[in-house]
């Protein structure tokens, strides 16, 4: 992985840092150095940068690098319960989401672990819940990150839609949110076409385009109409 040669050193040293957050310890300096972008000389030389700031990093050249405290965050403190709901939340995440969220949901809790204090870092690696769908779980067939993109920015969308019996229409609606429900995950939208609130399913669409026409500042109004619409359905 190879960034920018102008790369800031305060960014090296934060890309260093999500590294060891982020990979299976111990983390040689090699793969540090592959991870980063920087030389295996650079890796040592920050490491012990680090350790000067306050970070506890076990480990040295040859063996491996692990970080136990990291100076750069400041310990959080969860309850056992709430340490638990966390681990199952984002484990259901890893279950249903896009590849993004996918992704994501691991970071936040090697994240997690890196704050916590090691009696409840401990608790959250083994946390006693977890999350398992055993039917297939229809994948979708539009780039996910970019719808959730359009709801933030209040921006209209475009694309082919297929009902149940196979017959398309072309569709322009308002994306007010995702919903990960049962079987399929839906965006809830308001559709200019049928001038009402829709739930279209994410393996149904088809074509995804992002259109200039934004429906700023309306989107958190209309998302409260629309679950209040979807609940007495």
């Amino acid at each position: 992985m190879m960034y920018p040669a102008a790369m800031s050193r305060t960014d090296r040293l934060f890309r260093l840092l999500q590294a060891l957050r982020n990979l299976p310890p111990p983390v040689t300096a090699a793969r540090l150095a592959d991870e980063t972008g920087v030389s295996i000389r650079s890796i040592y030389r920050d490491i012990e940068t680090l350790r000067g700031v306050g970070a506890v990093i076990d480990g040295t050249a040859g063996y491996g690098y692990v970080l136990t405290e990291d100076a750069a965050l400041p310990p959080l403190s969860f309850g056992n319960d709430e340490i638990e709901a966390l681990v199952l939340g984002l484990r259901e995440v890893a279950q249903i989401g896009d590849p993004d969220l996918v992704a994501a949901a691991k970071t936040a809790l090697s994240k997690l672990q890196a704050r916590l204090p090691e009696r409840q870092a401990q608790r959250l690696k083994h946390a006693v819940l977890s999350a398992k769908r055993f039917a297939e779980f229809p994948k979708p067939t539009v780039d996910v990150s970019t719808l959730r993109r359009a709801c933030w920015d209040e921006v209209e969308v475009a694309f082919a839609y297929a009902d149940a019996a196979g017959a398309k229409t072309r569709r322009v609606v308002k994306p007010l949110g995702i919903s990960f429900m049962d079987r399929s995950n839906c965006l809830l939208a308001f559709c200019t076409l049928r001038h009402d609130f829709r739930a279209f399913r994410l393996d149904r669409m088809l074509d995804l385009r992002v259109t200039q026409q934004s429906f700023r500042p309306r989107r958190v109004l209309l998302l409260r109409e629309a679950q209040a619409h979807f609940a007495t359905r």
